[in-house]
């Protein structure tokens, strides 16, 4: 039987913000008028990670994922006319998250709101950045340090705001199973609550718990994703209750919000995303029990490129007709009692509880992230073995490949293109902005920020009055490098010969044959230059190369070309493999063959994968390039078969 009163909606958003702050509060302003009901804010690369836009690692980053964030100045133009008492802004900002939420204060507290009644979170979730997505800044134990400043100032001055969202999506991303999933989450919830538990008074801590949220992924199994949401309800609760005593059920909710699966979508046959999109919102949407706070959907076409206004409003109206339209929000748990779901949740749990008692027994999340890191690339490894093997259908991929050309790629490719000209501006603006604002203030706020930081007081008081004197993100995060020191993460790939043989003796054969020619083991080397964090795709390589015999070199992620041609040179590379997902693989391969000419090593062979516009990959064969890979490539035994040959290649032109 229907309900007597229509449940309301969850929080309809989609991930948006590009080229400029002006551009992109253009963009709020329209999706809010066409019915979105918060903000999700996608900041670009060097304000992720802690660069003013003319810092040397920004180059070809400015404005490409998201929106440049320098100073108050621009925070204030990417909200003007909206009234941030009134919102909901969800802000994907880790590293930073501290400055970017000072940021946000300071325009909130400029427009005359009350900054008690503020709503939204900031991601601020440092593990999985060690784990998968790579925007981390400072090690581990100051990075749990600064969340907590976070999540002790919001409780007392921010009470509605989540100052943490543990972030789980890209640990699906990575390839985690859905019991690595779930326990990994789980675990950097627990570490950042011990964090927490000594600086709250025991009678608010419950409250503060409360806070904390999470951010999932939804795949496209989505019956098991169903039952891992219902899981999480479960464990969560389960956490809350015996391991910190929240006796009040209301603190004991899981919250979360979901962006559904981008590593999903097909650069093949793209239209076939919008049901991948639809079916895996379902797993997040169906079950009333675990139902999503907030919902943002990628675009049909982010395995493109940058979606245009008109790809987001497709994916909100999706949500849009599935809260309004249908009768989903007049029933309730439309699964409680099934046989079938309380079986998969109870596996799931079984699984996910093994997990947290193993990394327990290792010192819990923070001296876990090279476990974990190992056991995402394993996992990830394997999934891609699946598709290879034909055992996981793709649709259009592997399976039903022959297709009709999209009516949905117009004259413009299908996506939107950022004009390179943007970073210029980006860059006037900002030396405009030190040479008005008031050096003595400035010099005055940076030293107390430091002295907060070297102290061990919250930095969030500080960083709000540095934020209204006009320091910019580059200078608050060079002074929590220089109190806390900065961190490489774990790659997850062992340089260890590999013993995985299976379907790899032909590849391990010629790789014997060339080095043999060579004389000595045929030498890639993996680069990820900039800032791009998406390492998944060069882990892989690097673990297949592995695998076939080769001798890698793969050293992560944030390397300048300068940096990687120094190490083709030292390691007397054979090959260079370049990987870049964040749309700067122009420049940034165009900085890398220079160099390569001017050492004389223009005979290497130099192999780019990443998400390039077929226009893209024309010039990149134009500046020496020699294969150019995009998601559609998904034979990774194809890849290992071109290093080899363009290796021999190499070898027969030196004869």
């Amino acid at each position: 039987m229907p309900q007597t009163q229509k449940d309301r909606p969850w929080l309809i958003r989609t991930y948006a913000g590009h080229s400029t702050a002006e551009a992109s509060n253009a963009l709020y302003r329209s999706n809010l008028a066409k019915g979105q009901t918060g903000l999700s804010v996608a900041f670009d690369l060097p304000t992720q990670t802690g660069y003013d836009s003319d810092h040397v690692l920004a180059r070809g980053e400015v404005g490409k994922v998201g929106v440049p964030v320098c100073h108050l100045g621009d925070m204030r133009a990417l909200f003007d006319q909206i009234p941030l008492e009134q919102m909901n802004t969800s802000m994907t900002i880790n590293a930073t998250a501290p400055w970017l939420l000072a940021l946000y204060i300071a325009v909130a507290e400029e427009q005359g709101a009350d900054v008690s009644k503020l709503q939204g979170t900031v991601q601020n979730d440092l593990i999985k950045e060690y784990l998968s997505r790579g925007t981390y800044i400072c090690p581990p134990r100051p990075s749990l340090k600064m969340i907590a400043d976070v999540a002790e100032y919001c409780y007392s001055n921010v009470p509605k705001w989540n100052p943490m969202n543990v972030c789980s999506y890209h640990l699906q991303e990575a390839g985690a199973t859905p019991e690595q999933e779930l326990a990994f989450a789980l675990a950097t919830a627990q570490a950042v609550l011990d964090e927490l538990k000594p600086r709250i008074a025991p009678e608010d801590f419950p409250a503060l718990v409360g806070r904390i949220s999470f951010f999932v992924n939804a795949g496209i199994r989505f019956v098991t994703e169903m039952c891992k949401m219902r899981a999480f309800v479960d464990l969560w609760d389960e956490i809350c209750e015996k391991r910190y005593g929240v006796g009040d059920p209301k603190f004991r909710r899981f919250r979360y919000g979901v962006q559904v699966n981008s590593l999903g979508l097909t650069e093949q046959q793209p239209e076939n995303n919008v049901y991948r999109i639809l079916i895996e919102m379902l797993a997040v949407t169906l079950s009333k029990k675990a139902r999503a706070r907030a919902v943002q959907l990628p675009a049909w076409n982010e395995a493109l490129g940058l979606p245009r206004p008109w790809d987001q409003q497709w994916s909100m109206r999706m949500q849009q007709i599935l809260a309004y339209e249908t009768d989903l929000l007049e029933f309730g748990d439309l699964f409680d009692g099934n046989p079938a779901v309380d079986a998969k949740v109870e596996e799931l749990k079984d699984g996910a509880r093994a997990e947290l008692k193993n990394l327990e027994g290792m010192g819990g999340a923070v001296a876990s992230i090279e476990y974990m890191k190992g056991r995402l690339v394993d996992s990830n490894a394997e999934r891609l073995n699946r598709i290879e093997r034909n055992e996981t259908v793709v649709v259009g991929v592997n399976k039903w490949t022959e297709g009709e050309a999209s009516p949905l790629q117009t004259e413009d490719g299908g996506i939107m293109v950022v004009d390179p000209a943007v970073e210029a501006g980006q860059i006037a603006r900002l030396d405009s902005w030190r040479a008005e604002r008031d050096g003595a203030a400035v010099r005055a706020a940076l030293a107390a920020l430091r002295d907060a930081a070297r102290k061990g007081s919250n930095i969030m008081p500080p960083s709000i009055a540095a934020a209204k004197a006009g320091v910019t993100t580059g200078e608050w995060a060079e002074e929590m490098r220089k109190a806390y020191g900065t961190y490489r993460g774990p790659t997850g790939v062992s340089g260890s010969p590999s013993n995985k043989t299976e379907g790899l003796d032909d590849l391990r054969a010629e790789v014997d044959a060339v080095s043999d020619r060579l004389g000595r083991r045929l030498k890639l080397l993996v680069g990820k230059p900039g800032l791009d964090g998406h390492s998944n795709g060069a882990e892989q390589i690097a673990f297949r190369a592995r695998d076939c015999g080769m001798d890698i070199s793969y050293d992560g992620i944030r390397m300048t070309p300068e940096e990687l041609v120094a190490q083709a040179i030292e390691d007397k590379a054979h090959v260079v493999g370049l990987s870049i997902l964040s749309g700067s693989h122009l420049p940034l391969v165009e900085d890398v063959m220079e160099r390569l000419r001017a050492a004389g090593l223009m005979s290497v062979p130099v192999v780019v994968g990443g998400i390039i516009p077929d226009d893209d990959a024309e010039k990149m064969y134009e500046m020496g390039v020699s294969r150019v890979y995009t998601p559609k490539d998904f034979e990774i035994n194809t890849i290992m078969s071109d290093i080899i040959t363009l290796a021999a290649h190499q070898l027969d032109a030196a004869e």
